[in-house]
């Protein structure tokens, strides 16, 4: 049993709260830490915390504590991890974990020297569908996987920080461009070094400094492809979708705007619909167990079993820190409008990998590129020839 202390009483530390007690839970927040002292009063009055205070150290250093939970700005990632080594607590903090990936970096060594669990919360690569997409593409049933894309757009955060880029350390691409390039990763194979990106970012809408819209590509050392699309100028809600493309086959999942639950209402009773919603009347597209299906419960279990059975957890600061060097050669490149080398002075997977053929050999003087059935019932086949490379069609 985990007793928790969570920092930050906002919108993301009560859907962290609603998660690890809305149901029958062996794990509690016991302390709250938040900047502001009716914050602090409110959260521990809802979820029933013993103890609530505005100074962080205290909160972390409660002897009740075993566990501290990061829910807070991005600037505060940090000094906030630097307190759990400094008193051996375990930790996991929300996405991102840095700002920058040196950020990123210092504090998964902070964690490392200190000999403490450090959990990163990437809650969409624990989302139901997520989770069976990702299994169906380590059983091999997708084959070797080509391209992964991922697409998180909508209106925009819902806090005053999100929106001041020395606090946030960026725009819709550090915010929700950590899920994109994360999810893309378990897919293509997080073991698998990412080389370099090539990133379009601008500020379209906002009358902000930093990038309101974003689409890049992160090329992998074994030939995959990993792409985002970000935006805080979306209109009609939060559209959550990816997809997978192998050379045995191919996912499209659409986690959020179109989950099979469609509703019309005037609006008379309306209130609360679903995360980034913008409207409560009309047709509207709720999500059943919010909570859940974005991820939330399947990573705490994680988190907790992966403390009490002393390993890593799926995702680990480890993880962060790599999203972080991606998402800092995102931004180089959408300022040099070229492609820019991913910096990962510390990579812990393969080396050396290389583009795989793609020719599948059909016999011993052809390759095979492609073969079907034609509506006049003969199948049709376009082959290579090995000796002189000239493409040619036969009917069999």
């Amino acid at each position: 049993m985990q007793h928790i202390a969570m920092l930050g009483g906002g919108f993301i530390g009560r859907f962290y709260a609603e998660s690890l007690q809305g149901q029958r839970s062996r794990d509690k927040v016991v302390a709250i830490y938040a900047r502001r002292e009716e914050t602090a009063q409110k959260f521990a009055a809802d979820y029933g915390c013993s103890f609530q205070s505005t100074d962080m150290e205290a909160v972390i250093a409660h002897p009740d504590v075993t566990m501290v939970c990061i829910a807070l700005p991005n600037n505060l990632h940090a000094p906030a991890v630097a307190l759990c080594a400094k008193h051996k607590k375990n930790v996991i903090c929300t996405k991102p974990l840095g700002r920058t990936a040196a950020e990123a970096l210092q504090m998964m060594q902070q964690v490392e020297e200190a000999g403490i669990f450090g959990g990163y919360l990437e809650d969409l690569c624990y989302s139901p569908k997520f989770l069976k997409a990702l299994e169906t593409v380590k059983s091999g049933s997708l084959g070797r996987i080509l391209w992964a894309k991922s697409r998180e757009t909508h209106p925009g955060p819902h806090s005053d920080w999100f929106w001041d880029k020395e606090q946030a350390g960026g725009g819709c691409m550090l915010d929700l461009g950590c899920h994109c390039v994360e999810i893309a990763r378990n897919f293509i194979g997080k073991d698998v070094r990412p080389v370099e990106v090539m990133c379009w970012a601008d500020t379209q809408v906002k009358p902000i400094d930093a990038e309101d819209h974003a689409i890049a590509l992160v090329k992998y050392e074994n030939g995959a492809i990993g792409q985002f699309e970000v935006s805080w100028t979306f209109r009609g809600g939060m559209d959550l979708r990816d997809e997978v493309m192998g050379t045995e086959g191919t996912i499209w999942i659409n986690n959020f705007l179109r989950t099979g639950f469609e509703m019309f209402t005037t609006g008379t009773a309306g209130d609360y619909v679903a995360e980034k919603a913008e409207s409560n009347a009309g047709w509207l597209f709720p999500v059943g167990d919010e909570v859940n299906d974005l991820g939330y419960n399947h990573m705490f279990t994680d988190m907790f079993r992966a403390v009490e059975e002393g390993r890593d957890a799926a995702e680990t600061f480890y993880d962060g820190y790599v999203v972080n060097a991606i998402l800092d050669a995102a931004y180089q490149s959408a300022e040099t409008k070229q492609w820019e080398p991913v910096q990962l002075p510390v990579w812990r997977g393969q080396e050396g990998l290389s583009q795989v053929s793609g020719a599948v050999e059909y016999d011993a003087d052809h390759y095979l590129i492609k073969e079907e059935m034609t509506h006049y019932g003969k199948k049709k086949l376009i082959l290579k020839e090995k000796a002189s490379g000239k493409i040619i069609e036969r009917e069999v």
